[in-house]
């Protein structure tokens, strides 16, 4: 299946299933760790860093902006998305969701910092995803499924895509976000505007003071 061509191409086992699985037992702990914290309110329930609940897209779904072991993968999976596409990336950001049963993700596009993205099965039930690769909007979808270490890169300025109604417990899933390197504005969005790797979101546009050793 040729990228250039569908602008969409399905990667078996782009992370080794044991990979998969550590990171999706990682991000359930990190997840109930959120969650104690919250409840307990040790921690504001806007609260970043440690993800949040309050996501509009996914609503009272558990959610993560720029995770660290997440930031990691957008670094380690970046050559393999370049072999794929034909095309040289700058990475913008990670973002990762544990769906509930009852979830759907909305028919929509995805903004300039997701100009070729992928998501990353990590592990629990099987929820497929849909798209579009006429790129009309309003068109019946192609039906993708992926197991833990798959993943679906697509161009996610271009293509419509969703997710119906998910029947199963939950479903692990990490978006990798990057923009083409020759991309007009691509130099000035690199992170997503973030000084570096894994700061949250409220860092965009910050410029870090340099600590003289």
């Amino acid at each position: 299946m040729s990228f250039k061509k569908n602008k969409y191409t399905v990667l078996k086992s782009a992370i080794s299933p044991e990979l998969a699985e550590f990171v999706y037992q990682y991000f359930l702990n990190k997840r109930n760790v959120a969650r104690f914290l919250f409840d307990q309110k040790y921690l504001s329930p806007f609260t970043e860093y440690f993800g949040v609940w309050n996501d509009e897209q996914v609503p009272n779904t558990y959610s993560h902006y720029s995770d660290i072991a997440m930031e990691t993968l957008l670094q380690q999976v970046k050559p393999v998305m370049e072999k794929h596409t034909g095309i040289k990336l700058s990475p913008t950001y990670s973002y990762a969701r544990i769906y509930k049963k009852g979830d759907v993700l909305a028919r929509h596009k995805d903004r300039y910092s997701c100009e070729i993205s992928t998501t990353l099965n990590l592990g629990g039930e099987s929820w497929p995803i849909y798209l579009d690769p006429t790129g009309k909007k309003g068109q019946a979808g192609i039906k993708v499924e992926l197991e833990p270490g798959d993943m679906l890169i697509y161009s996610g300025c271009d293509l419509e895509h969703w997710r119906e109604e998910f029947k199963g417990k939950d479903c692990a899933q990490v978006f990798l976000h990057y923009n083409k390197s020759n991309s007009k504005t691509a130099k000035e969005n690199y992170l997503d505007k973030r000084p570096m790797l894994g700061a949250p979101s409220w860092f965009k546009g910050a410029v870090l003071t340099k600590i003289k050793k």
